[in-house]
């Protein structure tokens, strides 16, 4: 039996001063944290493409058209769609219904902020989904990073506290009333706080995005959010 191949949609927003990875902004400046987030996009399409599992689509918000997202060359394989307006369940759930059934493809919707989310696990939970109604791969923090589907599951989606430590296991219970097989693989991190930064891979360019303009925040023992010396560790 030939199956499908899902398609891999990764949601992202443009990737500019003052409007992306805000809460990164303490450590990295607005400018610091929009080059991050811009850098992180690049990695997860890079990723999404090495895996040659189907066709990979970015899911923009604004749309494509909009000139926050000029001067950004992406790939030619790299299909470009607009979330829509909405908010974030309605467009997951809106991006997910039109490729299980416009598209006829299985999907794996995630984000771009999860460097932890290599071709590899990407190949490992489009495997899984071949034989799970769902897959899920979930963050450290509470939230996931990746959701797969065969079908739309508005229920998953719907009335969703977002941003919260309770949507994986939201999710995940929600799933379970349903009847649903899945499959969860273990947690990864994600990058939202100056704390994650840690969690970049060896090598990441942090001179890139390193803060010139404002002190390192502390904590009232005197410690930075990255060492004991109150210096950001790049």
């Amino acid at each position: 039996m030939t199956l499908t191949k899902p398609r891999l949609v990764l949601f992202a927003k443009a990737a500019q001063a003052g409007a992306a990875k805000t809460r990164l902004a303490p450590a990295l400046g607005m400018q610091g944290a929009a080059d991050l987030a811009r850098h992180m996009l690049d990695f997860a399409l890079g990723q999404a493409l090495a895996t040659g599992l189907g066709p990979v689509e970015l899911c923009m918000s604004p749309a494509p058209s909009d000139p926050a997202w000029r001067g950004m060359t992406l790939p030619a394989a790299v299909m470009c769609t607009s979330q829509g307006a909405g908010g974030l369940g309605q467009r997951m759930n809106r991006a997910v219904h039109r490729v299980t059934q416009a598209s006829k493809e299985p999907v794996l919707l995630m984000g771009t902020d999860c460097p932890a989310l290599t071709a590899a696990r990407l190949v490992e939970a489009a495997g899984q989904l071949q034989s799970h109604d769902a897959v899920l791969v979930p963050a450290t923090d509470g939230g996931y990073v990746l959701i797969g589907l065969n079908a739309p599951c508005p229920a998953v989606f719907s009335q969703m506290s977002w941003s919260t430590s309770r949507v994986s296991a939201e999710t995940l219970r929600r799933m379970a009333d349903l009847s649903m097989r899945v499959w969860r693989s273990p947690p990864l991190h994600d990058i939202d706080e100056p704390a994650d930064l840690v969690h970049l891979p060896a090598g990441y360019p942090f001179s890139l995005f390193k803060k010139t303009t404002v002190s390192p925040i502390c904590t009232g023992s005197g410690s930075s959010l990255f060492n004991r010396d109150c210096s950001i560790a790049y």
